[in-house]
């Protein structure tokens, strides 16, 4: 039923007092903005007012009524409301404490170097903090998923194994190609002084299975993938689609960063022997090339350097790497507030925080195969 504005909406029922009735709503905001335009208030009295006639009341008509007792109080001794709905009440309550004005701005002056080295320090232990709580977040969500398999939700992990796995073979693999004939193409000219040509074999092999094909892969799947990730939740948390699956029910966990981490688990590592094979290929061709190294030479003496450890120790770096890229993709992806703006920065955050940390780790690792004599 459409709202009615009564003729004594706001009407002067006695010197002190107002009467206020009808439907207090936007469809009549029109009318209410006009009648309270043309009441004029006589300055230094105390005013009562009635508002047990008001049938109706949204946003609208609230802030019209804020907007009331604001004229009034400029000018009277006082100002009551009586008799307001309580269901009213609620909503004028919440409306005035947003409507409420903020603390007045603290005049900005430039920092000197100790503040600005303690603000620095402040940000990046609260970013610490926050990334600690979403990683204990997901484990939480991930122990759910192992009590409860029926949660597991395959068609995201299957879209997303397709996207950050199968779509990325081309670059991965182009890229590792080249990076073997890079390493072998440098070592040639080397190994060719001191008649050593046969130890190209053990450079391409060794390098590239151990360090070169999973770091490079990490590198390209940060870039591709994890900025990927942090622009699609930077986006959805910009246009409140989050909070949205929140309000139905849906943990954003469950949808948005679990099924990203079990598809890279899979997948990276499966890349990362990709990029093994043609780095190789790559160093195999310039090992030819440079050295006069044939195939069959090349594949005796692979056989005999490698071994399923530097093979093991290649894959075995590729989980950590996922595990790294799906967290800080996700975390920055979460952390969007604002804008297109903040969309990009996050993004941009993503891939320079998550390449640093893989480097990081691959540097751990190698400290630690060292001390194990691995």
């Amino acid at each position: 039923m459409k709202p009615i504005i009564t003729p004594a909406a706001m009407s002067r029922t006695a010197p002190q007092a107002l009467a206020l009735s009808g439907s207090w709503t936007a469809r009549g905001i029109g009318r209410l903005t006009s009648e309270l335009d043309a009441f004029a208030a006589p300055a230094g009295e105390h005013w009562v007012i009635d508002a047990s006639g008001i049938e109706a009341l949204d946003t609208a008509g609230a802030w019209i009524l804020q907007t009331l007792l604001r004229r009034l109080r400029d000018g009277a001794a006082g100002v009551e409301l009586r008799q307001l709905r309580p269901e009213f009440i609620r909503l004028f309550d919440a409306l005035a404490q947003e409507a409420a004005p903020g603390p007045a701005p603290v005049p900005s002056h430039p920092l000197s170097r100790l503040e600005s080295l303690g603000h620095g320090t402040a940000t990046l232990l609260a970013q610490g903090c926050a990334l600690l709580a979403f990683i204990g977040e997901c484990t939480f969500a991930f122990g759910g998923w192992l009590a409860h398999p029926t949660r597991i939700r395959w068609r995201p992990i299957l879209y997303n194994i397709r996207s950050a796995g199968v779509d990325a073979l081309p670059i991965v693999g182009l890229l590792s190609f080249l990076l073997g004939i890079v390493v072998a193409y440098q070592g040639a000219a080397q190994l060719r002084l001191y008649g050593a040509n046969i130890f190209v074999v053990d450079l391409v092999a060794l390098s590239m299975l151990r360090e070169f094909a999973p770091l490079i892969t990490a590198i390209i799947v940060a870039g591709r993938s994890g900025s990927a990730y942090a622009a699609q939740i930077g986006t959805m948390a910009v246009t409140e689609e989050i909070d949205a699956m929140r309000t139905i029910g849906i943990a954003p966990l469950d949808m948005l960063v679990l099924p990203k981490a079990l598809a890279l688990l899979i997948t990276l590592p499966l890349l990362t022997l990709f990029a093994d094979l043609f780095g190789v290929l790559g160093g195999m061709l310039m090992a030819h090339i440079q050295l006069d190294v044939g195939t069959a030479e090349f594949l005796a003496r692979f056989v005999k350097t490698v071994s399923v450890t530097d093979l093991l120790i290649g894959i075995g770096k590729a989980p950590v790497f996922a595990v790294i890229i799906v967290t800080v993709g996700c975390f920055q992806g979460f952390q969007t507030k604002g804008g297109a703006d903040s969309v990009g920065r996050q993004t941009t955050r993503s891939v320079v925080h998550s390449i640093f940390m893989v480097i990081v780790a691959d540097a751990l690792f190698s400290v630690a195969f060292s001390a194990l004599d691995l």
